[in-house]
């Protein structure tokens, strides 16, 4: 059964009226954050998750079609908004614990245990990588970005990206043990 009043007042979100969002964001707010909290593990990070999920809800909201309940639909939004930042988050720890013990990407402030000599050292090794390869190993391995996508977003193919990133990768660790290998020396 299709319920008129929540019809309504999505109607009336995709016009932007806020007063219907608010509306919408209240009847649902909970069960948005019981799923991301169960998928975070963590509150506050359960917030933050809920509040992107309810941001991405918003924007897109022009994609619902009401072949489903609303709440079921921002609930598949909340879902697949907290999936991506944490494969993203985990992506990013991988990639701050380094290639083969070397710290790699991310903010070069926030990479722990690594001595400011070290973050030197990475960020040198990633300026010296030629743009291509720099663009794909950030979008795949930092914002967790899939070849297709980056063969979309650059105007390259999927082969291309895999190549790349391959390279990427390969240069990457070279650089690093060459600079460390020059530092011991």
């Amino acid at each position: 059964m299709v319920d008129l009043a929540e019809a309504t007042l999505v109607r009336r979100a995709r016009a932007g009226q806020l007063e219907a969002m608010r509306q919408l964001y209240e009847r649902h707010a909970s069960r948005v954050y019981t799923v991301v909290r169960r998928l975070a593990g963590d509150d506050d990070l359960a917030a933050d998750l809920a509040q992107d999920a309810w941001t991405n809800a918003f924007q897109r909201i022009r994609d619902f079609r009401g072949e489903s309940a609303f709440g079921t639909w921002v609930h598949r939004v909340a879902v697949n908004t907290a999936l991506t930042r944490l494969r993203q988050a985990a992506r990013r720890r991988d990639l701050e614990r380094g290639f083969d013990g070397a710290t790699t990407l991310g903010n070069p402030d926030r990479w722990p245990a690594a001595g400011a000599a070290e973050r030197v050292t990475v960020q040198r090794a990633l300026d010296l990588l030629p743009d291509g390869y720099r663009s794909v190993l950030w979008l795949h391995d930092v914002e967790g970005y899939t070849h297709e996508e980056i063969g979309a977003r650059l105007g390259i193919a999927v082969g291309t990206s895999k190549s790349q990133l391959s390279k990427a990768r390969a240069r990457l660790r070279a650089l690093v043990t060459q600079s460390r290998a020059g530092v011991r020396s």
